[in-house]
């Protein structure tokens, strides 16, 4: 499954939390304290080591949970790019928190002295990510391997399922809280997919981030949806004329899988049609469209 044009264009938010991550668990790796970043209930009910709830959002504890983290990370940056680097900000601090509060509240209930009960690493943020990644994102391919059935979605529920059995219990608590974060914000409570930060907040990122070496540049207006600049309806039109006698009329299902790459609906729908319903080739007519 592609998500989306590659690099960080139109997601600074992802590039800078993806950065900040791996800075993090770098650091604490090399004094070799990854491992005790962990939360247990002596840490928050005990020591009052509250600095270990800021820390544990970003340093994973081990080299395979952050290579399948930051994997997971950089993908779901298609969601960035869907309801823009604003939304998304509010969406990262929302599932960080709620889920901060969740293992909390699950330390607080089950009392186990024993170290580290949570894992560390941004586990709310990505099982959060899993809850729209489920409800919103179609499934554009379905293949057999030794007789079992596949989608193309199936390779990101796998690599989600190996982070969170990466810890076993450690790791399954967090990722448990983090969908029950996801699943608040889908419900929209306290009418959170409405909040926005300051302008600033989201173009202090976009200051952070640099050119990724081929990427284009980013687009200086947006769109509801996508990552697709507002010229690039107007470029497929120009290259790829949409107007065709035996021009076949787009399905939902395929324009909504290009949406849900970041490409914009119009620009989608017209390359769609230019290339007779096929979404590889859409995607590669959007590609060469947003290149000029």
């Amino acid at each position: 499954m592609n998500g989306g044009p590659s690099g960080f264009n139109n997601a600074p938010v992802t590039r800078a939390f993806i950065i900040a991550s791996a800075l993090f668990t770098v650091f604490f790796g090399i004094q070799g304290r990854s491992t005790k970043l962990g939360l247990s209930y002596l840490d928050i009910f005990g020591k009052l080591r509250i600095w270990k709830l800021i820390v544990s959002v970003f340093a994973f504890s081990s080299t395979p949970e952050l290579l399948f983290g930051l994997y997971l990370l950089y993908y779901f940056r298609v969601f960035e790019r869907q309801i823009g680097s604003n939304k998304y900000s509010v969406f990262i601090l929302f599932s960080v928190i709620a889920s901060l509060l969740f293992e909390v509240f699950a330390l607080a209930l089950l009392k186990d002295p024993a170290v580290n009960l949570v894992t560390s690493g941004p586990y709310g943020l990505i099982f959060a990510s899993f809850v729209p990644f489920f409800f919103d994102i179609p499934v554009s391919t379905w293949f057999r391997v030794f007789g079992v059935r596949f989608s193309d979605k199936s390779f990101i529920y796998l690599a989600g399922l190996q982070l969170l059995l990466s810890s076993w219990k450690r790791s399954i608590l967090p990722g448990i809280c983090g969908i029950l974060a996801g699943s608040l914000y889908r419900l929209n409570v306290f009418r959170i997919r409405k909040a926005k930060f300051p302008e600033f907040v989201t173009s202090f990122f976009s200051r952070l981030s640099w050119s990724t070496p081929g990427s284009p540049p980013s687009a200086p207006t947006r769109s509801v949806v996508g990552n697709v600049p507002s010229y690039a309806g107007r470029q497929v039109e120009r290259n790829y004329p949409s107007s065709m006698p035996s021009a076949i009329e787009p399905t939902e299902a395929s324009i909504a899988t290009l949406v849900s790459m970041g490409f914009d609906r119009n620009s989608a729908r017209q390359a769609l049609v230019q290339a007779r319903n096929d979404v590889n080739v859409a995607t590669n007519i959007l590609l060469e469209a947003q290149s000029h």
